[in-house]
C-alpha cells in the first residue's frame, strides 16, 4: 500500500488495481467485469469459468488486509446487465458476504447500466463524496476532481530487453483513472490518446511496487 495526495486527499495505491481511503475507510475497484467468461461462453467462446470467483477472492482479501468499512465499485462491475444472475453459488456467497459486511456501493457503467439483481449494496449512476466525484468514465467536461474507470489503462515498457505490461492508474491534475479490477480483462495503452483527452491533459502513469509509487509522464 502506498499512500500519496490527489487534489489534497489522501489515498493509497494497491497493488492489484485497488485504491484505499484512508479518511473514509473504503476501497474503490474499477471494472470486475463478473460472469465475463459466462458471457462468452453463451456466444459459444468457451473460457475456464474462474473469472469471477478469482476476482471476487482478490477483493475479499484486500477488504480484509485493509479493514475497510466501504467498498465503491466504480462501473461495469458485471460484464452484462445479467451477470449477477450468472454466478456461480460460491462467488454469489462471497458476494453477498462482502455487500453484508460493508457499505457497499455500486456505480453503473457502459456494460451494466441496468442492474437488477445485484447481490446487496446501493446502485447509483455516480456520487459525490468529500469532494471526489465518483462516476464509470472520466468527464474532460467536468473540473470537479474525480475518480473513475471505464478504460483499463496499462502500462506497457521494454526493459532489458524484454516487453513488460502493468496494470496502472492515471492522473492529471483533476482526474485518477483506475485500471480495471477483474481477473479476466484487457487492457489500453496508458498513453492511449483516448485516455489522454479523458484526463484533459499533461498525465503520468502511477504504478505501485512494494513500497513505492512509480511515475511514468504521460506524452499527450
Amino acid at each position: 500500500m502506498v499512500r500519496f495526495s490527489f487534489c489534497g486527499v489522501e489515498l493509497a495505491a494497491l497493488g492489484p488495481g485497488a485504491l484505499y481511503w484512508p479518511a473514509r475507510e473504503a476501497l474503490l475497484v474499477a471494472d470486475l467485469h463478473l460472469e465475463k467468461a459466462s458471457w462468452y461462453a453463451r456466444g459459444g467462446q468457451m473460457l475456464p469459468p474462474y473469472d469471477s470467483i478469482a476476482t471476487l477472492t482478490e477483493l475479499a482479501a484486500l477488504q480484509a488486509r485493509t479493514a475497510a468499512r466501504e467498498i465503491w465499485c466504480l462501473g461495469d462491475s458485471f460484464h452484462d446487465k445479467a451477470g449477477c444472475e450468472r454466478l456461480q453459488p460460491d462467488a454469489r456467497a462471497r458476494l453477498i458476504a462482502l455487500t453484508a459486511a460493508t457499505r457497499w456501493t455500486w456505480i453503473t457503467g457502459n456494460h451494466d447500466s441496468v442492474l437488477t439483481d445485484h447481490c446487496g449494496g446501493a446502485v447509483a449512476e455516480e456520487a459525490e463524496v468529500d469532494g471526489l466525484v465518483l462516476r464509470h468514465e472520466a468527464d474532460p467536461r467536468d473540473m470537479r476532481p474525480e475518480l473513475s474507470g471505464h478504460f483499463h489503462p496499462k502500462l506497457r515498457l521494454t526493459l532489458r530487453g524484454r516487453h513488460v505490461a502493468r496494470r496502472c492508474f492515471v492522473a492529471s491534475g483533476t482526474k485518477l483513472i483506475l485500471p480495471a479490477f477483474g481477473a479476466l480483462t484487457g487492457g489500453m495503452d496508458a498513453d492511449d490518446p483516448v485516455i489522454i483527452r479523458a484526463v484533459g491533459g499533461p498525465a503520468q502513469a502511477l504504478v505501485p511496487v512494494e513500497d513505492k509509487l512509480l511515475r511514468f509522464p504521460l506524452a499527450a
